[in-house]
């Protein structure tokens, strides 16, 4: 009995080791590849330089016409911005122009991801999209899914939005990790918080949450708890997983999208 229990406890610490050494790698599942621009769709790339020198990429998709706002999107914790293209020619349909984020690490960007080069990276974007001609910095609306939902939260403590929108958040990313890691020390072991939540208390812009009510990787009850802390807007789509179509190209979460810009933007007309 003795034997059993100090096999268990020395497997339990090295899962415990393992975790805390490797992650990140279990974090962030980034496509590397520098994606192509899609047949047929206009797109123009936006090329910075991170405060850490490193040269990055993201996409820009102009809307038809005098925009209603424009759409920053930071992605979740895997692919690249050529999976999102979809979402964003909706919103581009609906007379947004959109922002395509890519992180250090995925699409073709070089570096690692880490929560505060994330928060840092996606600013510097924001910067050079905000000096546009085309763009009016008071109409500029943050949309992160997933993982991005922390890296708009830190973006807009730092420069707030229009609005902001969250497409499935977590209080902080802590509390993922302890529904699917309920054996583990989670919280002691992260080195990236996201702390959205508590980052949403400093923020004044409107806050729209939309959240699956099947998502099983961002627990449905964790979305509802940021929209309830938040005072914030709350969208649930009926049957939807966290990675369903409903939740990147569906038209509810499009027009829901829409029409909450449009009502706190007060830019009327009809998609």
């Amino acid at each position: 009995m003795v034997t059993t229990v100090v096999v268990l406890a020395a497997l339990w610490a090295a899962v415990v080791v393992l975790a805390a050494v490797f992650q990140r790698q279990l974090i962030y599942l980034p496509t590397t590849a520098a994606p192509e621009v899609p047949s047929g769709v206009e797109v123009e790339t936006i090329a910075v330089t991170t405060s850490d020198g490193l040269d990055h990429e993201a996409w820009f998709l102009p809307a038809v016409g005098e925009p209603v706002a424009t759409v920053f999107v930071a992605p979740g914790n895997a692919g690249n911005r050529a999976a999102r293209v979809p979402m964003a020619e909706g919103l581009v349909a609906r007379g947004h122009s959109v922002v395509l984020l890519d992180y250090r690490g995925y699409g073709g960007n070089p570096g690692s991801p880490a929560e505060d080069d994330l928060v840092a990276d996606a600013r510097t974007v924001l910067e050079a999209v905000v000096a546009r001609d085309d763009v009016d910095p008071a109409r500029v609306v943050y949309l992160g899914e997933s993982l991005g939902t922390g890296v708009v939260a830190g973006l807009a403590a730092q420069r707030a939005p229009a609005a902001l929108v969250l497409r499935s958040p977590f209080p902080e990313l802590a509390d993922v990790g302890r529904s699917a890691y309920p054996f583990l020390p989670v919280r002691t072991l992260l080195r990236d918080r996201y702390p959205v939540s508590e980052q949403l208390e400093t923020i004044e812009a409107p806050v729209l949450v939309i959240a699956g009510d099947a998502d099983r990787i961002v627990p449905t009850r964790l979305s509802r708890r940021v929209a309830e802390r938040a005072r914030a807007e709350l969208v649930e789509i009926e049957g939807a997983g966290h990675n369903d179509a409903a939740l990147f190209t569906g038209t509810r979460l499009l027009d829901a999208i829409d029409d909450f810009v449009r009502a706190h933007l007060d830019a009327g007309g009809d998609h």
